[in-house]
């Protein structure tokens, strides 16, 4: 019966559709600050709840517990979608090539559903024709940006054979994002939302735009939030490591907002929690290891 309502709750998972013609999964897993022994852990959890969407990154220093995860995982490999992303020192044309056979071999896989650049600092315009030759190889199927401004993504758009098919930035009830996604309205690209709870902000999930549709159709404000994102269509990948907090946050196709809610959870002030630097802060520039991971 629990394999049922796994496959139940899988079978209500949306997507939507990149630029590429190609689909991502609209709610996924991130493993953001988790040690090695905490995706070890907790991956499978996540995987058992029904999450098939994978976030993680080179600066995760993860990669190797995700990829063991996935390739040990009774889940057939073509039915999860996986991310990574390369940092700035990765950006140089020749580096960025052999950075993306590292970052395979690191995971253990042929190929990754979704690789972005991490940051918007450093040879970013040069390093994106080694991701269309990787995408060319089959070594990943889609690629993308993360913490890019508009302008910087003009950047890549103005010289791209493939165009950057997703936009992962800080994103939530209180930073919504509206400004960008217009400016960037004309790219088809899908937006990705890193703090889609708002950083887990008491404030913002005691809002009552939030706690008054949450007690209308019997859910948590977390669930709310999510549910927006869906209806916004932004990508999340909320992180856990509470395996109820795994369910709930994957139990959000059964209701829906109304145009009403929504706007009033858009009316909300707005105020990013972190500000992405225009000069390339100090931890973008230092030597990275990749290769200390279990």
């Amino acid at each position: 019966m629990q394999v049922e309502n796994h496959h139940q709750r899988r079978s209500k998972l949306q997507s939507f559709t990149m630029n590429n013609g190609l689909a991502i999964p609209a709610l996924g897993y991130g493993v953001f600050q988790m040690t090695s022994a905490e995706v070890a852990e907790h991956l499978p959890e996540a995987i058992a709840a029904g999450y098939r969407h994978i976030d993680t990154a080179n600066a995760y220093f993860n990669e190797v517990a995700v990829g063991r995860v996935v390739r040990e995982s009774p889940v057939a490999r073509e039915e999860f979608f996986v991310t990574s992303k390369l940092f700035p020192q990765s950006y140089p044309y020749q580096q960025c090539v052999t950075d993306i056979d590292a970052t395979l071999e690191r995971l253990g896989l042929d190929h990754v559903d979704l690789l972005l650049f991490h940051q918007p600092y450093g040879e970013y315009v040069a390093g994106w024709r080694a991701m269309e030759e990787a995408v060319d190889a089959g070594k990943v199927r889609s690629i993308g940006l993360s913490n890019f401004s508009a302008a910087k993504a003009r950047e890549i758009l103005d010289v791209a054979r493939i165009a950057p098919a997703v936009l992962q930035v800080e994103a939530h009830p209180y930073w919504n994002q509206h400004a960008l996604k217009t400016e960037l309205a004309d790219t088809g690209i899908v937006f990705e939302a890193w703090y889609p709870l708002g950083h887990g902000d008491k404030t913002l999930l005691a809002e009552p735009a939030l706690t008054e549709p949450a007690a209308k159709y019997g859910k948590t404000a977390a669930q709310v939030v999510l549910r927006w994102h869906l209806q916004e269509g932004n990508v999340t990948f909320p992180k856990t490591l509470n395996p109820q907090h795994m369910a709930d946050n994957i139990d959000i196709f059964d209701f829906a907002l109304t145009e009403e809610e929504m706007a009033r959870i858009n009316a909300l002030p707005q105020k990013p929690y972190h500000a992405i630097p225009d000069e390339p802060p100090a931890y973008v520039t230092t030597p990275m290891d990749y290769s200390k991971q279990s």
